[in-house]
C-alpha cells in the first residue's frame, strides 16, 4: 500500500455486526508513534490491533499488537477498490464495494466461510480527503464482537 499519511479513512461496519462498533478505530486514541501506533497505510494482512476506547469516523493510526497477545482486531486483506472513475464513489458505493470483497477474502484467511464463522469483520474505507491523495484501498479487519482474540485467526476455521 502507498504511503498516503495525510488523508484518514472512514471506518464502516460491515453490515449486520452492529455489536463491534466499539471495536472501530478513532483518530487521537491510541498513544504516540512509540507507543504500537501504526499508520492505516501502513497495515497489512496478519497484523493485529487493540480497539480504542471510543469510536470516531475518521482514523490515521491503529494500536498494533504482536497476534500472540490479546487483540481486537486483525487485517486480513488490503484490497483496492475497482470500478467508477477517480471522483470518490461516496460512502454507499465503498461500503457495498467492502461488504462483497472483505466477506470474500474472509474464507481465504480464516480458512472457513464468513456465513458460518464464529468470528466477524469490519473495514476501513478511503475518506474523501485521503481517496484525493490516490488512496483506493480497503482495509478488512477480523473481529471477535467484543471479546479479545487470542493468537492469530489466520487458518483456524473458527
Amino acid at each position: 500500500m502507498a504511503d498516503r499519511r495525510s488523508g484518514a479513512r472512514l471506518s464502516a461496519l460491515a453490515g449486520a455486526v452492529a455489536a463491534v462498533a466499539p471495536l472501530l478505530a478513532g483518530c487521537g486514541l491510541f498513544g504516540g508513534d512509540d507507543d504500537g501506533g501504526t499508520s492505516v497505510f501502513d497495515a497489512e494482512p496478519g497484523m493485529c490491533f487493540l480497539a480504542p476506547e471510543e469510536v470516531q469516523a475518521q482514523v490515521d493510526e491503529m494500536e498494533s499488537v504482536p497476534c500472540s497477545e490479546p487483540h481486537d482486531q486483525e487485517a486480513y486483506a488490503v484490497v483496492p477498490f475497482t470500478g467508477g472513475d477517480d471522483a470518490f464513489p461516496g460512502d454507499d458505493a465503498l461500503s457495498a464495494f467492502a461488504d462483497g470483497h472483505c466477506a470474500q477474502e474472509f474464507r481465504d484467511y480464516v480458512g472457513v466461510d464468513y456465513l458460518d464463522s464464529a468470528l466477524y469483520f469490519t473495514y476501513l474505507l478511503p475518506s474523501p480527503r485521503s481517496w484525493e491523495q490516490d488512496d483506493r484501498d480497503v482495509l478488512c479487519l477480523v473481529t471477535a464482537a467484543g471479546e479479545p482474540i487470542e493468537g492469530s485467526v489466520k487458518g483456524t476455521a473458527r
